[in-house]
């Protein structure tokens, strides 16, 4: 047991109360007047000499000074990012960086703001003088690397202020959390699959619809079994005939919970799959609707897509097991699933069914260490 933990906490409290959450690094021109003003001691205590004292107190004040001057400059510093509505993982996205001087009367000077080498942005951003109670903004390009919410705390404030003697530091948080979505960029397998339902659904629909609705004038690439002659032959421009179509089908996208933790990867990827496909087929204008064993939602009927995204953003592998119901006989149907068998065996034998080996980069190993089932699926 360590009895010195209590003693060591009380002197870390201690340090950061006296020194604010500061920290300072002295530079080499810091390094050089130290001497300088050690040298200017000495001779003066040698020599007695009045006119080196006064000159060996002015260096001691000037480096009093300075130390108070940076860290005043910095204290009453508060920093806030204006993001985008929607933020989605993995993709940069021009974000405004806002700095507060809360300070009633007293300006900052020379601050720059700084991210580490994990935060969501790499360039230091600097600001020459901030006035009391004044804000400056400046747009930079922020990246997430992961879905989730965010709270980053691994900025930081620096000044070398006012003589350049020391670079000050002091840490800052964001006041409030960012939620990022998934990444909703395509990934290797993500754009064969969406192309593959889209031409299912293409030769699903094409020819429904009987009831006439309007002629309006031909667009590229159109069938021409549906040119009306008499129209084109009075206007002097190709004329269709358009009907009036059936209710689009419905695209059911199912994420599976049930994933043990050797598969967290892949289940990463399967979460982005889903981003990408209700995505994709928002702008379609598809209708979907997604389902796990504790959501569900049809949208344009019951949300809209971000309300999707939202819940994707937070989801995680879990263990529920409540009855998973079969999709719709009109739907089509993509399961993604670390156990795809356990889903044919409960009736989604239409559905198209992705586990562990379904996508690039994630690798037969993966598969293997799995929950220790077949991972045979229907592409």
């Amino acid at each position: 047991m360590n009895t010195n933990r209590p003693a060591m906490n009380l002197w870390h409290r201690i340090q950061a109360a006296v020194t604010g959450g500061m920290r300072q690094q002295i530079t080499r021109s810091g390094i050089a007047f130290t001497l300088a003003s050690v040298v200017v001691g000495v001779a003066a205590f040698a020599s007695a000499n009045n006119l080196l004292f006064l000159l060996f107190a002015a260096t001691l004040a000037t480096m009093l000074i300075s130390g108070f001057v940076s860290r005043l400059s910095l204290a009453g510093l508060a920093l806030d990012f204006v993001l985008p509505d929607h933020v989605p993982a993995r993709r940069k996205v021009a974000a405004r960086l806002r700095v507060r001087n809360e300070k009633s009367w007293i300006p900052s000077f020379s601050i720059e703001v700084s991210g580490a080498a994990a935060s969501v942005f790499s360039t230091a951003v600097y600001f020459p003088a901030i006035p009391a109670r004044g804000a400056l903004e400046e747009t930079i390009e922020v990246y997430f690397a992961r879905r989730g919410r965010h709270r980053e705390d691994t900025f930081q404030f620096t000044t070398r202020f006012p003589f350049g003697f020391t670079q000050r530091h002091a840490q800052v948080a964001l006041p409030r959390e960012i939620l990022v979505y998934p990444c909703i960029d395509p990934q290797p397998g993500f754009e064969e699959l969406l192309h593959s339902l889209a031409g299912e659904m293409e030769a699903r629909h094409r020819g429904r619809g009987y009831d006439f609705y309007r002629i309006r004038p031909y667009e590229f690439l159109e069938s021409a079994r549906h040119v009306d002659w008499k129209a084109t032959a009075h206007t002097g421009d190709l004329q269709v005939r358009e009907f009036a179509r059936e209710q689009d089908p419905l695209v059911e996208v199912f994420l599976d919970l049930e994933a043990p933790a050797a598969l967290a990867i892949w289940f990463e990827q399967a979460v982005d799959c889903c981003a990408f496909l209700v995505w994709r087929l928002s702008r379609m204008g598809a209708r979907v609707r997604l389902r796990t064993q504790t959501f569900d939602l049809c949208l344009p009927a019951e949300g809209d897509v971000y309300t999707m995204l939202k819940y994707l953003a937070l989801v995680s592998a879990r263990s529920v097991k409540p009855p998973i119901g079969p999709p719709d006989d009109n739907s089509f149907a993509i399961v993604l699933s670390a156990a795809p068998r356990r889903f044919q065996e409960q009736g989604w034998e239409g559905a198209r069914v992705l586990g562990p080996d379904s996508f690039h980069g994630v690798g037969a190993d993966l598969a293997a260490a799995g929950a220790g089932e077949d991972v045979d699926h229907r592409r």
